[in-house]
């Protein structure tokens, strides 16, 4: 995972990555296959973040929960640098239609445990809901590149713009939403 983190999908070879892991190139190829098919199991293991704890289910104010949202991406974030900002731009292998999936399917789940975290059901409204947390996880993106990657905008800066910026969508964008 660190080293597509840390260079381009090209400029990372089979032989680099099995000589980092101290292994055969072959084990590479045994149990991945191709170096293809070992990048796209970095891309989902560093794409689908892990649920938050239920008993961590916050049950107190929007900006309180949109908080623990916004920590639990964080601390994803903090865990894996780079590499999260490399497999969530999709620089890496270019346009791969299955490395697209994973990142859809990845945008999807998070803005449902988004979505839940912050007590949001949305009723009939809960798709147009989820995809206006989608759109929110593209700046979730761009704030995780400024903080890890440019070194532009602190952790904490990053908390907060994305905690206010969640709870302004929680409070007033989407009661105009499900009003309708």
């Amino acid at each position: 995972m660190r080293m597509f983190g840390e260079r381009p999908y090209a400029a990372v070879s089979t032989t680099d990555l099995a000589k980092e892991a101290g292994v055969a190139r072959g084990l590479i190829n045994h149990y991945f296959g191709t170096k293809r098919d070992l990048y796209l199991a970095v891309v989902e293991k560093v794409a689908m973040v892990p649920d938050v704890e239920r008993s961590e289910t916050p049950s107190g104010s929007t900006a309180e929960r949109a908080a623990i949202a916004v920590d639990w991406l964080l601390g994803v974030v903090d865990q894996l640098g780079r590499t999260w900002v490399a497999v969530m731009g999709a620089e890496g292998i270019g346009d791969d239609p299955e490395v697209a999936r994973i990142l859809d399917d990845a945008d999807d789940a998070a803005a449902e445990r988004v979505l839940d975290i912050v007590g949001v059901t949305g009723g009939d409204h809960r798709a147009e809901l989820r995809a206006m947390v989608r759109a929110y996880g593209g700046m979730a993106k761009s704030a995780g590149r400024e903080w890890v990657t440019r070194e532009a905008l602190t952790r904490e800066q990053v908390r907060m713009l994305l905690t206010d910026s969640l709870v302004t969508l929680v409070e007033e964008t989407f009661p105009r939403v499900v009003g309708r």
